[in-house]
């Protein structure tokens, strides 16, 4: 099988899988979303796909997975050279770059909405939310207080991005006021 006339290991399929959930994944959710879609969009059947990932739940873990890689991964590319408050500073100054236009945002709310209805999906979704707050307790070496409050924020962007509220309005004042108090210029 070939994608555009190029030969792909399974392995890249695997992969180009992974990036078309994440994509399809986050526009419909779990329950609107298609594996056919998806083997479309990657230029395979519908059962080769099925051979990469053995159901749709495997593809959708697997795209949360990701999501939750694609976070921290972008939090040690923007804390590069930093430690302590500076990183968790960095951290905090760069979150809203990290879920403006693209998948990331909605991928995050889609493998939420996903866990309400899904043991498993929950489980999984957890275990990748308490691995990521590891990674930045032990990254910047806050206390869970602190914690708390920079994933609390980032909910909140992650809502105020969703609904198209603008950085000048309103909502963005209790933000921006935490921040300027915290980090002065």
């Amino acid at each position: 099988m070939a994608t555009d006339g190029i030969r792909m290991t399974a392995d890249e399929r695997r992969e180009a899988a992974i990036r078309a959930a994440v994509t399809e994944f986050g526009l419909t959710g779990y329950n609107g979303t298609s594996t056919a879609v998806i083997a479309k969009r990657i230029g395979v059947s519908q059962p080769y796909l099925f051979r990469l990932f053995p159901n749709k739940k495997s593809l959708f873990l697997a795209a949360a997975e990701r999501c939750f890689q694609s976070i921290q991964q972008f939090f040690e590319q923007v804390t590069e050279g930093l430690e302590g408050e500076a990183a968790f500073r960095q951290m905090c100054m760069s979150y809203t770059e990290l879920i403006s236009g693209n998948d990331t945002l909605r991928m995050q709310l889609q493998m939420y909405v996903a866990s309400v209805d899904d043991d498993e999906i929950r489980e999984f979704c957890r275990r990748g939310w308490m691995e990521l707050w590891s990674y930045v307790v032990a990254r910047t070496g806050v206390d869970d207080g602190e914690a708390a409050q920079f994933f609390g924020t980032g909910m909140l962007v992650n809502v105020l991005v969703a609904l198209g509220i603008g950085e000048g309005e309103r909502c963005w004042t209790g933000i921006e006021k935490l921040y300027a108090d915290r980090y002065p210029r």
